[in-house]
């Protein structure tokens, strides 16, 4: 299996762990909370934000001492937009389920921001449609670069069957603004029907004699985590199954500049 695919536990409580030194990288933490009604997970941001997202489910939330209430409304991510928390550095957070609860704990250092606490409704969220034909898919972006944080970028992706997604291939792992940025980034997918598979190939840029240092091709299912240390990172969804991911990036400056595939990039012309 590849040391860049993680497969999400079947049961119940914390079902993935992401963590930099796992992941053998510098930024990007994820953990994935699956939760019966009563079951808790809770945490301790020390020097690193959080940003909660409530994937499917509710659940009553604290954050930084603050009683924050019920949170969370569709039952599937394919379904809606998803209610999220913001935690910043130096604070605590909990979450018990009032309903079946999937939960995302989406990390990455604080930069002392001095931010505050605050429920992202799905009301504040906006919406788009990227590509077009069989390129098209549609995306939430819960904490892009325009809204407060100080790492953080999250968003959630819904690529229809048959269709591909992070297409034509992009990269983001080089610090050369403004032309492009350095992001690390986790993939969290699902798929509707969930027996269904996808697939996601993470590569860089051949050698002169057609050697990549990077070069993952992986069957995902539903509930994988796919890591993306660097270079390019395209998704295909198979006939009959939609593909559901959440992205978290990260890196030393918060913005999301990336470099198109040479050989690809006639596509955005097309």
């Amino acid at each position: 299996m590849s040391k860049l695919l993680v497969k999400a536990d079947k049961g119940h409580g914390r079902v993935a762990h992401v963590t930099p030194q796992i992941a053998g990288w510098t930024y990007v933490g994820f953990d994935l909370h699956r939760l019966k009604p009563g079951e808790s997970a809770s945490g301790k941001t020390d020097d690193r934000e959080v940003c909660l997202v409530f994937v499917t489910g509710t659940g009553n939330a604290t954050a930084g001492g603050k009683d924050l209430g019920l949170l969370g409304e569709r039952m599937s991510p394919f379904e809606g937009k998803p209610w999220s928390v913001y935690v910043p550095e130096g604070s605590d957070w909990s979450v018990t389920a009032d309903t079946e609860l999937e939960l995302a704990a989406c990390s990455a250092p604080g930069l002392g921001g001095g931010l505050a606490v605050r429920v992202i409704r799905p009301d504040d969220l906006g919406q788009e449609v990227r590509g077009k034909g069989t390129n098209t898919r549609y995306v939430t972006n819960i904490l892009p670069e325009g809204k407060p944080a100080d790492s953080l970028l999250v968003v959630e992706v819904i690529t229809p069957g048959g269709h591909t997604s992070s297409y034509p291939p992009h990269k983001h792992d080089q610090d050369n603004l403004p032309a492009e940025s350095y992001l690390e980034e986790t993939y969290y997918h699902r798929l509707n029907p969930p027996q269904g598979f996808a697939f996601q190939r993470v590569y860089t840029d051949a050698d002169k004699n057609g050697h990549r240092a990077l070069d993952e091709a992986m069957a995902i299912e539903d509930g994988d985590v796919v890591l993306v240390p660097k270079g390019y990172h395209p998704c295909a969804a198979c006939h009959g199954y939609d593909l559901y991911y959440l992205n978290v990036m990260a890196g030393p400056k918060r913005t999301w500049k990336f470099h198109n595939a040479p050989e690809h990039e006639w596509l955005m012309k097309a």
